[in-house]
């Protein structure tokens, strides 16, 4: 494990510094535009253009890093993100800061994919679980450290934009002066959506529902935080603490979700977000305790859903269907992405700073209703022939469902046989 995680020290240090700098870009902005006292909603559709071009970053990178190679491909966006973070204050326009955030997040999505690429090429039978767990361990830390940073500066002046151009260009640096043989570039199979739908309609609504939730918070959390009267400590703790509980709560939910059924465990996940996101909603802003621990408790398990979603979905597929399968999932949480912060920042227009979190309780409940419709209308996969549970986050491009330990399961026997599989798949292709 020391010696993986050496060989691999220039990519995590990486890493780090992107994650770092682009989370905390992203929490700054939303503190910014409050301050500028912004519209809710203006602000909604400003900071959901980096879902928009993180979306078309995953669908279209690839020719980018084909055509030039991992490294330069990785310096070309890692600059252009650090290019739009610098320009932000130059000039306080919403039609602007809208196209750096589509800037942004194409160049996320980039360098993103180069990493994972990396990662990828490292994993074997052998270290794929270990190597998949350092990975996610290393973002979801990074995401909430880089929240940390916003106390860093004042957020109206141009020093934290600065800082936050500086973690993105500090992140080149590693991996410009790496020794790593640059990965060979593999072609992802996409499924469609709508054939993953009719075959797995509940893990495309969790991972829908998903990408609603936590693409709302990350946007309109720090607005929400401002709105409520937090100061700019207060703000970069709440985000952090919603950052945390989604990585701690993965492994408890992953232990349920191997020993009862999964579309069950979705619909109480679900139900418990949602009262968690109710007391957000009516106490929250009262009690700054009350208030981080029905946060963390609600982000804890909405984020949960979705590798719940992909578990879900991984049951009802062959093996050799199962990466496609993945990809067309994380497309289906983009476009939550997208959808969350336009319609939770309208709600906060109109009901005031609770509107995000009843928004967002009210999604969990159409989820809870959907799944127990399907429950009740098709089959059940039997516990006994569920896969094994990982815990998986979403905000990854497609490469890093190469790397899930669940594909060495089928080579090494643990799994049945792709014949069974099929076999399986055809009994229960209904059970979605």
């Amino acid at each position: 494990m020391t010696r993986m995680v050496t060989s691999l020290s220039a990519l995590i240090v990486s890493i780090v510094l992107l994650v770092s700098g682009n989370a905390f870009l992203m929490t700054l902005l939303g503190i910014r535009m409050s301050i500028e006292e912004i519209d809710p909603a203006t602000i909604g559709w400003v900071l959901v253009c980096y879902s928009i071009g993180f979306v078309f970053g995953t669908l279209y990178v690839n020719r980018v890093i084909g055509r030039v190679g991992h490294i330069r491909a990785f310096a070309a966006f890692a600059a252009l993100a650090a290019i739009a973070a610098l320009l932000y204050p130059m000039a306080i326009s919403v039609v602007f800061w809208a196209f750096l955030r589509a800037l942004s997040g194409f160049s996320i999505a980039g360098v993103l994919v180069v990493i994972e690429s990396w990662f990828s090429s490292r994993a074997t039978n052998a270290n794929r679980g270990a190597l998949f767990a350092v990975y996610q361990i290393v973002f979801y830390l990074s995401a909430a450290g880089g929240q940390l940073i916003v106390n860093f500066g004042e957020p109206a002046s141009f020093t934290p934009f600065t800082i936050a151009a500086i973690l993105l260009v500090m992140a080149l640096i590693p991996l410009a002066l790496t020794r790593m043989e640059a990965p060979h570039i593999e072609t992802v199979e996409r499924m469609s959506f709508f054939t993953l739908f009719r075959e797995s309609s509940s893990g495309v609504a969790g991972s829908l529902i998903c990408g609603v939730l936590v693409g709302s918070f990350y946007a309109m959390g720090p607005v929400y935080a401002t709105l409520i009267g937090l100061n700019v400590t207060e703000t970069s703790v709440f985000m952090a603490t919603a950052i945390v509980s989604a990585m701690l709560l993965a492994w408890p939910l992953g232990i349920i979700c191997d020993r009862l059924d999964r579309r069950r465990v979705m619909c109480w996940v679900a139900l418990v977000a949602a009262g968690s996101a109710l007391v957000a909603a009516v106490l929250g802003a009262s009690n700054l305790w009350l208030l981080m621990l029905a946060v963390g408790v609600f982000m804890g398990l909405s984020a949960t859903l979705y590798p719940i979603a992909v578990a879900i979905t991984n049951d009802r597929m062959e093996h050799h269907r199962i990466v496609a399968a993945s990809a067309t999932l994380l497309l289906s949480y983009g476009i939550g992405s997208v959808i969350g912060p336009i319609v939770m920042a309208e709600l906060v227009g109109l009901l005031g700073p609770r509107g995000l979190f009843l928004g967002n309780a009210v999604v969990l409940v159409m989820l809870v209703v959907f799944t127990t419709h399907r429950i009740r209308t098709t089959y059940d996969i039997p516990v006994a022939d569920q896969g094994h549970f990982v815990a998986t986050m979403p905000d990854a491009s497609t490469v890093l469902a190469e790397i899930d330990p669940r594909n060495d399961e089928f080579h090494d026997g643990d799994r049945d046989s792709a014949s069974d599989s099929a076999s399986l798949d055809g009994e229960y292709q209904k059970a979605s």
